[in-house]
Protein backbone atom coordinates (compact mmCIF):
# COMPACT_ATOMS: atom_id res chain seq x y z
CA UNK A 1 0.00 0.00 0.00
CA UNK A 2 1.56 3.72 -0.97
CA UNK A 3 0.75 6.68 1.20
CA UNK A 4 -1.44 9.15 -0.63
CA UNK A 5 -1.43 12.96 -0.16
CA UNK A 6 -4.42 12.66 2.44
CA UNK A 7 -5.23 10.14 5.40
CA UNK A 8 -8.48 8.98 6.44
CA UNK A 9 -9.20 11.72 9.16
CA UNK A 10 -8.89 14.68 6.43
CA UNK A 11 -10.65 12.36 4.32
CA UNK A 12 -13.27 11.83 6.93
CA UNK A 13 -13.78 15.73 7.61
CA UNK A 14 -13.65 16.97 4.11
CA UNK A 15 -16.47 14.69 3.38
CA UNK A 16 -18.13 16.02 6.89
CA UNK A 17 -17.72 19.56 5.86
CA UNK A 18 -18.41 19.19 1.87
CA UNK A 19 -20.46 16.42 1.41
CA UNK A 20 -24.15 17.12 0.78
CA UNK A 21 -26.61 15.23 3.20
CA UNK A 22 -30.20 14.92 3.56
CA UNK A 23 -32.67 12.91 5.03
CA UNK A 24 -35.91 10.93 4.55
CA UNK A 25 -37.91 8.50 6.12
CA UNK A 26 -36.35 5.31 6.50
CA UNK A 27 -37.63 2.02 5.61
CA UNK A 28 -37.50 -1.27 8.07
CA UNK A 29 -38.25 -1.83 11.38
CA UNK A 30 -38.92 0.79 13.99
CA UNK A 31 -42.65 1.18 14.77
CA UNK A 32 -43.84 4.93 14.72
CA UNK A 33 -40.31 6.27 14.37
CA UNK A 34 -39.74 5.03 10.62
CA UNK A 35 -43.63 6.74 9.98
CA UNK A 36 -42.84 10.21 12.26
CA UNK A 37 -38.64 10.71 11.69
CA UNK A 38 -36.22 11.37 8.88
CA UNK A 39 -33.57 9.13 10.34
CA UNK A 40 -32.27 7.63 6.70
CA UNK A 41 -29.50 9.31 5.22
CA UNK A 42 -28.59 10.46 1.63
CA UNK A 43 -25.01 11.60 1.56
CA UNK A 44 -23.59 12.76 -1.88
CA UNK A 45 -20.21 13.85 -2.54
CA UNK A 46 -19.38 15.46 -6.12
CA UNK A 47 -15.39 13.71 -6.75
CA UNK A 48 -14.47 16.62 -9.17
CA UNK A 49 -14.39 19.16 -5.94
CA UNK A 50 -12.09 16.56 -4.07
CA UNK A 51 -9.16 18.26 -4.06
CA UNK A 52 -6.81 16.35 -1.44
CA UNK A 53 -6.71 14.46 -4.33
CA UNK A 54 -3.61 14.36 -7.90
CA UNK A 55 -5.20 13.77 -10.99
CA UNK A 56 -4.35 10.01 -11.20
CA UNK A 57 -5.88 9.44 -7.99
CA UNK A 58 -9.06 11.03 -8.86
CA UNK A 59 -8.93 9.30 -12.19
CA UNK A 60 -8.75 5.90 -10.36
CA UNK A 61 -11.62 6.41 -8.25
CA UNK A 62 -13.71 7.39 -11.29
CA UNK A 63 -12.44 3.71 -12.50
CA UNK A 64 -12.89 2.05 -9.42
CA UNK A 65 -15.90 3.04 -8.44
CA UNK A 66 -17.72 3.77 -11.71
CA UNK A 67 -20.39 1.81 -11.35
CA UNK A 68 -21.27 3.37 -8.27
CA UNK A 69 -21.45 6.96 -9.37
CA UNK A 70 -24.02 9.42 -11.05
CA UNK A 71 -23.66 10.85 -14.38
CA UNK A 72 -22.43 13.67 -12.89
CA UNK A 73 -19.27 12.02 -10.69
CA UNK A 74 -20.87 12.10 -7.47
CA UNK A 75 -21.00 9.28 -5.70
CA UNK A 76 -24.46 8.62 -3.40
CA UNK A 77 -24.03 6.23 -0.22
CA UNK A 78 -27.79 5.44 2.17
CA UNK A 79 -27.86 4.44 5.48
CA UNK A 80 -30.52 3.33 7.23
CA UNK A 81 -29.56 0.88 9.66
CA UNK A 82 -29.84 2.49 12.85
CA UNK A 83 -33.11 4.26 13.88
CA UNK A 84 -31.02 7.11 15.04
CA UNK A 85 -30.33 10.30 12.28
CA UNK A 86 -26.52 10.65 14.34
CA UNK A 87 -25.48 7.22 13.75
CA UNK A 88 -26.93 7.02 10.21
CA UNK A 89 -25.09 9.57 9.02
CA UNK A 90 -21.91 8.51 10.95
CA UNK A 91 -22.47 5.15 9.10
CA UNK A 92 -22.83 7.17 5.55
CA UNK A 93 -19.54 9.09 6.29
CA UNK A 94 -17.43 6.10 7.44
CA UNK A 95 -18.84 4.15 4.63
CA UNK A 96 -17.70 6.75 2.32
CA UNK A 97 -14.28 7.17 3.27
CA UNK A 98 -13.54 3.02 3.34
CA UNK A 99 -14.99 2.94 -0.51
CA UNK A 100 -12.96 6.30 -1.42
CA UNK A 101 -9.68 4.65 0.35
CA UNK A 102 -10.24 1.27 -0.69
CA UNK A 103 -10.34 2.56 -4.68
CA UNK A 104 -7.03 4.14 -4.06
CA UNK A 105 -5.33 1.16 -2.83
CA UNK A 106 -2.69 -0.66 -5.04
CA UNK A 107 -2.60 -4.23 -4.90
CA UNK A 108 1.29 -5.54 -4.87
CA UNK A 109 1.89 -7.46 -8.87
CA UNK A 110 2.17 -11.09 -8.06
CA UNK A 111 5.96 -12.40 -8.75
CA UNK A 112 5.45 -15.50 -10.88
CA UNK A 113 7.09 -18.68 -9.26
CA UNK A 114 8.20 -22.14 -10.58
CA UNK A 115 6.81 -24.62 -9.38
CA UNK A 116 9.55 -26.68 -7.07
CA UNK A 117 11.01 -30.21 -8.40
CA UNK A 118 9.16 -32.16 -5.24
CA UNK A 119 5.81 -30.27 -6.35
CA UNK A 120 6.03 -31.84 -10.01
CA UNK A 121 6.86 -35.11 -8.47
CA UNK A 122 3.81 -35.28 -6.81
CA UNK A 123 1.91 -34.03 -8.85
CA UNK A 124 3.42 -36.49 -11.69
CA UNK A 125 2.75 -39.17 -8.94
CA UNK A 126 -0.84 -38.25 -8.13
CA UNK A 127 -1.67 -38.22 -12.18
CA UNK A 128 -0.18 -41.71 -12.26
CA UNK A 129 -2.28 -43.20 -9.64
CA UNK A 130 -5.78 -41.51 -10.99
CA UNK A 131 -4.59 -43.16 -14.30
CA UNK A 132 -4.06 -46.49 -13.29
CA UNK A 133 -7.55 -46.56 -11.07
CA UNK A 134 -9.39 -45.20 -14.30
CA UNK A 135 -7.72 -48.20 -16.27
CA UNK A 136 -8.73 -50.82 -13.94
CA UNK A 137 -12.49 -49.52 -13.95
CA UNK A 138 -12.21 -50.76 -17.52
CA UNK A 139 -13.68 -54.42 -18.33
CA UNK A 140 -10.89 -57.19 -18.50
CA UNK A 141 -9.97 -58.32 -21.90
CA UNK A 142 -10.94 -62.15 -22.01
CA UNK A 143 -9.17 -62.46 -25.80
CA UNK A 144 -5.60 -62.94 -24.45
Amino acid sequence: MRSFGMNRSQLTAWIEANGDISFSRSAGPGGQNVNKLNTKVILSINLAELDLLSPDDQLRIRQKLGSRLTGDERLVIHSQESRSQIRNREIAVERAVSLIMGALERRARRVPTRPSAGAKQRRLTKKKERSTKKQNRKKPNIDE
